[in-house]
């Protein structure tokens, strides 16, 4: 964002060496069912590697020992979810074992249609609004056993130490004010509610026409307050598509102002995170600089909107 600071930095480095051989064997050998001789990356983020598996398969392998736990929360959580929702999800069609030096388990999962968000223009993602609405509102429901998460769906007193300083950073001291009045309403009253955990515009698949058409990447899935998911509001849209997101969750009568005000929080503080996290993740770094600039831009919740 012009006029403020954008030093980044590398997303976590891979722990295991993955490649193609790797994957070829292991899907040979642990599911040969599903084998395909086109096996070619895909993709990797913070904690995964994906590799295409044939023209409607992806496998996807943790990269560091972090999120090795992740990928049992989506073994166990998606197959249960995955019913609620409008939307289709990436639930494991095989979950494998660690073999070939590779220590930990691994997913083949299908490959859902659409394109990531992230590589759309922000005035072309108004289209999933109404969608990304109703999937958070049929998510949000009561949650029994789901994966614990110390990092999302908390209370954001939890947050201030850690990101107060990445927001005073990358922001400002007014923007630091700011957060920590929204931060202050209440916390959530409710039961915890099942979560994404990790929802912004590289977890969310827009066909040709802009609308959802699928949600990936559920390895924070987990119960808590929805503000967290809700942040995605000013990381994916801008204040018009933002408004009409705002009006169709809020049609379910589940989110009270005092959740808006910990959403932007939320985003306020997730941005920053991406800012100084995404030297090497391109996609990333944009959507950190959109929502810094929504955040800040916002009259209901910044000064200086």
């Amino acid at each position: 964002m012009q006029g403020y600071p954008v030093a980044v930095a590398d997303i976590p480095a891979a722990e295991v060496r993955i490649d193609v051989r790797l994957v070829t064997r292991l899907v040979a050998e642990q599911c040969p069912h599903l084998a395909d001789p086109h096996v070619v990356a895909f993709g990797h983020g913070w904690d995964n590697d994906l590799f295409a598996l044939g023209p409607d398969l992806l496998v996807r392998l943790p990269r560091r020992r972090a999120a090795a736990v992740l990928i049992e929360h989506e073994i166990a959580a998606l197959p249960r979810i995955a019913p609620l929702l409008p939307t289709p999800v990436p639930v494991p069609v095989f979950a494998g074992r660690p073999a070939h030096g590779y220590p930990w388990r691994w997913t083949v999962v299908p490959r859902l249609p659409g394109h990531s968000a992230a590589g759309v223009p922000v005035s072309g993602r108004s289209a999933a609004a109404a969608g990304l609405a109703d999937f958070l509102v049929a998510l949000h429901v009561p949650a029994a056993d789901a994966p614990a998460n110390p990092f999302r769906g908390v209370p954001l007193a939890s947050k201030a130490e850690q990101w107060g300083p990445r927001i005073r950073r990358v922001a400002g001291e007014q923007a630091l004010a700011d957060w920590h009045r929204a931060a202050a309403v209440p916390e959530w009253p409710g039961a915890p509610l099942w979560l994404h955990g990790d929802v912004h515009p590289m977890n969310l698949l827009l066909g040709a026409d802009g609308g959802l058409r699928g949600v990936i990447d559920f390895g924070d899935v987990c119960s808590g307050d929805p503000a967290s998911d809700l942040a995605v509001a000013w990381l994916m849209f801008d204040a018009g598509s933002r408004s009409c997101f705002r009006a169709r969750c809020s049609l379910s009568g589940k989110y009270d102002a005092a959740v808006w005000a910990r959403a932007w929080a939320w985003a306020l503080g997730l941005a920053a995170v991406f800012q100084l996290s995404s030297d090497d993740l391109p996609q990333l770094a944009g959507i950190a600089r959109h929502g810094l600039a929504e955040t800040l831009a916002d009259p209901e919740f910044s000064a200086a909107g």
